[in-house]
């Protein structure tokens, strides 16, 4: 036994060794004594982490592997992966020892044995590993199959083909049945992991499965609690009860001492919840209680420490857009506290924002004219911010916010005034004509102004207001003496202000606005100044008119941004609640780049139009195959009670005329539809749906391919509802007759016809997009099982084949759009086809986009900008330019449309076709 004061910290390990140290280390390493033999070894590992090279030292350690101490085997195997990589020829006489100690008798030797292996990353090694790893998978012991399915996993990494040639997946699914929590916990860890590797969905979960997760969710720790979670939030539940039912046996977690842990759980219940509120009223009491429970855990985590706080605020800030009912009377746990770290304050003061309504805005002005008063700049700026943002969002509460915007102006304390210009100009843009009264006291501070916002900001409102101001050109001229020493925002405002003042008044004005004009034009090198400036200057020679149209005009009324992510995202966001997606508030692509997939993504089973529909996909951040609002219930369809009278079946030959004649006689074949798997096998009784949709003859159609994969009955007979969609689609006829029927291992192609129908047209919110998804459901009339999918519709088969402007008529329309309603994107890393004009056109054209002209960009060598016009079947009409520059495989998209709901669609289409070869 070593002595007391020898053992009693491994910090002395870490000491400086005197010279020919790797010479005595290797002499210890030798020893016949144990205890000598195991610090020999400490200290080659203290070496190795302050950052010596020890691997002169390899074999010397690697010799001392042969020992049943499990404290000397785990410090030899830490020594060997540090040096795997750099020593891979010589990690391979360690396999021995690996596949010796895999069979131990003591299960903590295999175990570590395995994970060895499992984390030296060298190819060579994965080949030994295979066999142990087998074995070990299925060990009587459970802390081995626990360390091998996170073994999988790291395989997976390295060899993915070699996982699925061993069939270690199909093991993990099986460990998923484990009788033991942790081995369940890690076999759905390592799937996960494996899932997100491979951009595949390998983590199948049948109703068998659900329960054992549900039944492992009590037992397992608290990580493996996590990892069973987020698989369950990515599971799509069948109907509003099946979701209720889950969600009843994860509520418990949300008392759960680790927040991550009451996070991945509010994560599954929000996703939940959008189940259940599909299934119509009937579950509008249920939701309202689950709000309830939400909102304390989610105050619990308040008072935590400042850094989990934060996280715990990030999230809140999304569930709060989602769902503003779960935390409307909990605004007071997010007022600041005194010692609140800033990052902490900053984030708490967005979601008082947000919480803000007409009940609660005279205590959230107390606090926030309190935080005005601070030592912290930023966040006193911040704080001045919220109640002009208050005021832009609360109308009726706009006249209590301005009294105190007035009273911290009176403060003269300078950063508090400036941004309280700032903001003040935001409330006038939001509610013009009706403060003014306020504008004398902006003018009394004016030599306070020294930022360039602020500058703006009051040159703006001298401007816009210069017939209520009696001295406002004597106020321009003050900002005017160092015009060339100003930012170039405070320029450009200055510039406006200056011709607003000479249209509102010429007489008085017209020396100072020729002398701006010069510096604008002549003096400045700043060519947004200098275009704006000569812009200025010809519209007030030639036609005064014009200008006061243009410069006077009506401005668009600023909307309240507080509820600032597109919905689309924030559902993409909820879902990854508990993940750095939450925190950064951006998608996982947006800043995570992974490795390209080796040809293992062929063995999982994707084809190739399968990984392009996926590419085309990419912005519209949203899971095709995931039915956001469940589909169950009433709302959808009672398929029970389906009529099957109608003898009409569903043509699976939707060639029109063209076809009845053999070939359409000489008329240009429709597009082909873009097919993407919507159903699995799983989920709809052994059948597995494929679908898109496309224009034919000009009638919509759904096209399905339905693969019988596992069903021992034919699939001979379907029925299909729509649920209400932004399109007003439902099916021509209810029943698909599938002729001859699909047996197992066959497949069949049909088509259903997609009719305008007003009582299933979902009214789209004002101010945000209409969705693509279209929830279908389908009954299989053969054995009675209904199942349901969501398909994003490709907006480009409602375009109509009279879509084409004329050319006076496509100008017009341009210059009447309000630029509000212009949509831009860039579509880069586009194919060949897509750079060059004429083959754009020819590929649009099929697609009733017609090209209304074309012209080279003025003094830009090599651009070109092309017009586009298109109308869809029910009479909306879209127009795009598209700019294209030689040697760049990428186009700029502007689309206007004064359906600008629907606007969104429009822009996708033409992106989505753009990078299609």
């Amino acid at each position: 036994m070593a002595p007391k004061d020898q053992g009693g910290s491994d910090s002395r390990f870490f000491t400086t060794q005197k010279k020919g140290e790797l010479h005595e280390l290797r002499t210890e390493l030798h020893s016949t004594d144990r205890t000598t033999k195991v610090d020999a070894v400490k200290k080659v590992i203290a070496s190795m982490t302050v950052g010596k090279d020890v691997s002169g030292l390899f074999t010397d350690v690697l010799n001392c592997a042969q020992t049943g101490n499990i404290e000397l085997k785990k410090l030899v195997y830490l020594y060997l992966i540090n040096y795997a990589k750099s020593q891979p020829e010589l990690t391979l006489l360690a396999v021995n020892t690996f596949v010796k100690d895999a069979n131990d008798r003591n299960p903590l030797i295999r175990a570590l044995a395995v994970r060895t292996m499992g984390c030296i990353r060298v190819d060579r090694i994965t080949e030994y590993l295979c066999e142990p790893l087998g074995r070990a998978l299925r060990d009587d012991d459970p802390y081995v199959r626990k360390t091998a399915a996170v073994c999988v996993a790291k395989l997976y990494d390295i060899a993915p083909e070699l996982v699925q040639e061993r069939g270690f997946i199909e093991t993990l699914h099986d460990l998923i049945s484990d009788s033991n929590p942790s081995v369940v916990a890690n076999g759905v860890a390592a799937l996960s992991e494996i899932a997100e590797t491979s951009g595949r969905d390998v983590m199948k979960i049948s109703a068998s499965v659900l329960q054992k997760l549900l039944a492992a969710l009590n037992e397992c720790t608290e990580w493996g609690q996590v990892f069973i979670l987020d698989s369950l939030a990515k599971y799509v539940p069948g109907d509003a009860r099946e979701a209720e039912g889950i969600i009843e046996r994860v509520t418990p977690r949300l008392q759960h001492a680790n927040s991550a842990v009451v996070m991945s759980a509010v994560k599954v219940i929000l996703s939940y919840m959008d189940v259940m509120a599909a299934g119509g009223g009937a579950n509008a009491e249920n939701i309202r209680a689950l709000t309830r429970k939400l909102a304390p855990p989610l105050v619990t985590l308040l008072n935590s420490e400042p850094e989990i706080q934060y996280v715990a605020l990030r999230n809140i800030n999304l569930i709060v857009q989602k769902r503003p009912s779960i935390l409307e009377n909990e605004i007071k746990v997010f007022f600041c506290k005194y010692n609140d770290p800033i990052y902490v304050k900053m984030e708490k003061l967005e979601i008082i924002i947000k919480l803000v309504s007409e009940k609660n805005i005279d205590q959230v002005l107390l606090e926030l004219k309190e935080y005005a008063t601070e030592v912290d700049v930023d966040f006193v700026r911040k704080s001045v911010s919220a109640i002009g943002r208050c005021a832009v969002k609360l109308e009726r509460a706009a006249e209590r916010c301005i009294g105190v915007l007035l009273e911290l102006i009176q403060t003269k304390v300078n950063y508090v005034v400036q941004e309280s210009v700032i903001v003040i100009k935001d409330i006038f843009r939001r509610y013009p004509n009706r403060y003014e009264s306020i504008i004398a006291t902006l003018c009394d501070n004016l030599d306070t102004l020294d930022e360039p916002q602020a500058k703006a900001s009051m040159i703006w409102i001298i401007g816009e207001y210069a017939e209520r101001i009696d001295n406002a050109d004597e106020l321009l001229e003050t900002f005017l003496e160092t015009f060339e020493e100003e930012d170039p925002t405070v320029q450009l405002q200055l510039l406006t202000a200056t011709v607003k003042c000479f249209l509102k008044n010429p007489e008085e004005t017209q020396d100072m606005v020729q002398r701006v004009l010069d510096l604008a034009t002549e003096e400045s090198d700043n060519p947004d100044l200098r275009d704006r400036g000569f812009i200025y200057w010809r519209l007030l020679s030639t036609d005064p008119e014009a200008a006061k149209l243009v410069v006077l005009g009506d401005k668009p009324v600023i909307e309240d941004d507080t509820f600032r992510l597109e919905p689309n995202l924030l559902n993409v966001l909820v879902g990854q609640i508990a993940t750095l997606s939450s925190i950064y508030h951006k998608p996982p692509e947006a800043f995570v780049v992974r490795a390209k997939r080796s040809p293992a993504s062929d063995v999982m089973g994707m084809d190739d139009d399968e990984e392009e529909d996926i590419e085309g996909e990419e912005e519209d951040y949203e899971d095709e195959n995931d039915v956001n609002n469940g589909g169950g219930g009433g709302d959808l369809l009672d398929m029970g009670g389906l009529s099957v009278n109608d003898n009409t079946p569903a043509s699976a030959n939707d060639g029109g005329m063209g076809d009845l004649f053999g070939g359409g006689g000489g008329a240009a074949a429709a597009p082909e539809a873009r097919m993407s798997k919507v159903c699995t096998p799983e989920k709809s009784g052994g059948i597995e749906l494929w679908a898109g949709f496309r224009q034919v003859g000009g009638a919509v159609k759904l096209e399905l391919d339905i693969r019988n994969i596992s069903s021992n009955v034919p699939v001979s007979n379907l029925a299909i509802q729509l649920n209400k969609n932004a399109f007003g689609f439902s099916p021509g006829s209810q029943q698909i007759i599938c002729n001859p029927p699909v047996p197992m291992g066959g497949s069949g192609k049909q088509t259903v016809e997609l009719v305008n129908n007003p009582n299933m047209l979902v009214q789209v919110p004002a101010g945000q997009p209409a969705s693509p998804q279209i929830q279908v459901a389908v009954k299989n009339m053969a054995t009675g099982l209904v199942f349901y999918f969501a398909a994003n519709f490709a907006f480009e088969a409602l375009f109509s084949s009279d879509g084409a402007l004329e050319r006076t008529a496509f100008i017009e329309s341009w210059k009447s759009i309000d630029d509000q309603k212009e949509l831009f994107s860039t579509v880069s890393d586009l194919p060949p086809s897509s750079t060059d004009i004429d083959q754009v056109a020819a590929k649009f054209q099929g697609y009733n986009i017609f090209l209304i002209a074309r012209r080279p960009v003025p003094n830009a060598v090599g651009q070109e900008v092309a017009y586009f016009s298109m109308k869809t079947t029910t009479g909306m009409i879209f127009m795009a330019e598209l700019t294209f520059k030689q040697g760049v495989n990428a186009a700029k998209v502007c689309l206007k449309t004064e359906n600008i709901a629907y606007g969104v669609q429009a822009k996708v289409a033409l992106e989505t076709l753009l990078r299609s070869p």
